[in-house]
């Protein structure tokens, strides 16, 4: 008892002695000869653990170097709604106690020793973007050395602000910050470095990352500032982590069976436009498309307007534009049959500019391989126009036959009503043509920009 009782005066008289003459008395060595079976005697420390509301030093106008690093173990959501990232961190912090040394050949060779936290001064560090109620377990503890040097390892589920850029949806890169400062201590008393390494980080995170859903860890950078507020000076550190979300899941439940409806659409137009049976097969397919985006709504993002989701209003669009030209070629064919219009001339020059070879946009009777539509000989009443020519008798030829002048007349009028509504006829083929090469081109643009954005 008297032993013991004469160690524990001997420590605290020299740490009394230390706070006297702060600035001469530079280290503490922590003599411990009941070092043995039963491990150190608690009694030793018990004058640090008394002061462990002051911060660890023996000159206060010397800065305290803590030193940071992290492990991300996971990625457990990311909210674009609220534009929340939710990950769990295992934090490090490492610092210097000047009081807490001893020598390890006069202490059975002991070089470290574990001491709850609620012993021990902890620094104030934080995370800017947290907004949640730090979680962290109680009654954790921290490693010391025989230097004094502790390390001290905290588990976090961290819910941190993050500015999402939603637009190229779901091949979509974040970029997330993650910002280590003090509140309290400003650079005069604290100043914060690495522990580890940028890449040695990121390569431990991305080597126990325990989940593999929709996010995968990219890497993380790191940047060094001060930050200022009013007068006073904060030293911190800024981490980027970015992530990548895997495509896969949504490539097969969206744009897979909607280029599947598109394709179908498009093959519609091989369905006469006469016989009746294209504007309900569109009707039906429009219908379907609207079902499809109704039950692949939750799989959107909720806050701003992602790529996809102007893709899905293109489709729309295409197939609502198709089932209004395929309800106006059969209102016109219709029309053309029984009393066609007169066509105006520069429609009429447009027809016979497309008509000619080796253009842009051939008419339908031109492509044998394709019958999109009906051709003048299929529909009542008309005529090709060499036939109607080659039978449009000539003035001798009706003296001749003794037939009267309004006959020929009338036949005339026949034959130039049959000639417009091959010109009608000739329009409706071309605004099909023109309508199916912007299906093509549309389902070319899509397949192309899906892979280029997949690739990188």
């Amino acid at each position: 008892m008297e032993g013991s009782w004469f160690h524990r005066e001997k420590v605290f008289f020299y740490l009394v002695l230390g706070l006297l003459f702060q600035g001469r008395v530079s280290t503490f060595t922590t003599n411990c000869p009941r070092f043995g079976q039963h491990g150190l005697y608690p009694a030793l420390l018990d004058s640090v653990f008394d002061r462990k509301a002051f911060r660890p030093v023996t000159n206060f106008s010397i800065p305290t170097q803590v030193n940071i690093s992290f492990t991300m173990s996971a990625i457990l959501d990311v909210d674009e709604q609220l534009q929340l990232l939710s990950s769990f961190l295992w934090l490090e912090m490492v610092w210097d106690n000047p009081f807490i040394r001893w020598n390890p050949e006069e202490c059975e060779g002991i070089t470290k020793i574990s001491v709850a936290t609620q012993k021990l001064w902890l620094p104030d560090i934080f995370i800017a973007e947290f907004i949640d109620i730090d979680k962290t377990p109680k009654g954790l503890t921290a490693y010391i050395n025989n230097e004094g040097r502790i390390k001290y390892k905290k588990p976090m589920k961290v819910s941190s602000i993050c500015n999402l850029d939603i637009f190229y949806f779901p091949f979509d890169q974040q970029n997330c910050t993650l910002t280590f400062s003090s509140f309290l201590y400003t650079v005069d008393n604290m100043l914060l470095g690495m522990e580890k390494e940028v890449w040695e980080i990121t390569d431990t995170s991305q080597d126990i990352v325990q989940t593999h859903g929709e996010w995968e860890l990219l890497g993380i950078n790191k940047a060094t500032q001060k930050m200022s507020v009013g007068s006073n000076l904060y030293d911190q550190i800024i981490f980027y982590v970015a992530i990548r979300r895997r495509t896969r899941l949504y490539v097969l439940n969206l744009l897979v069976p909607s280029s599947f409806l598109i394709a179908i659409d498009t093959l519609s137009f091989y369905l006469p436009a006469e016989s009746g049976n294209r504007a309900p097969f569109k009707i039906t397919l429009l219908l379907g498309y609207n079902v499809f985006l109704l039950m692949m709504n939750d799989l959107l993002p909720t806050n701003g307007t992602p790529l996809i989701s102007v893709y899905f209003a293109l489709c729309l669009s295409l197939m609502v534009v198709s089932l209004l030209e395929t309800i106006f070629i059969t209102y016109l064919l219709h029309l053309a049959t029984t009393q066609p219009p007169p066509m105006p001339r520069w429609l009429h020059s447009l027809i016979l500019h497309c008509a000619r070879p080796l253009k842009c946009c051939p008419t339908r009777p031109q492509q044998g391989n394709r019958s999109l539509g009906p051709t003048p000989a299929h529909l009542p009443g008309v005529k090709e126009p060499v036939e109607l020519v080659g039978k449009v008798p000539g003035p001798r030829e009706a003296e001749v036959n003794g037939r009267p002048v309004s006959t020929r007349a009338q036949q005339e009028d026949e034959a130039q009503k049959r000639h417009l509504v091959i010109l009608w006829v000739q329009f409706s083929h071309m605004m099909d043509a023109l309508l199916f090469r912007l299906y093509l081109l549309f389902m070319a643009t899509s397949i192309i920009t899906v892979i280029v954005f997949w690739n990188t």
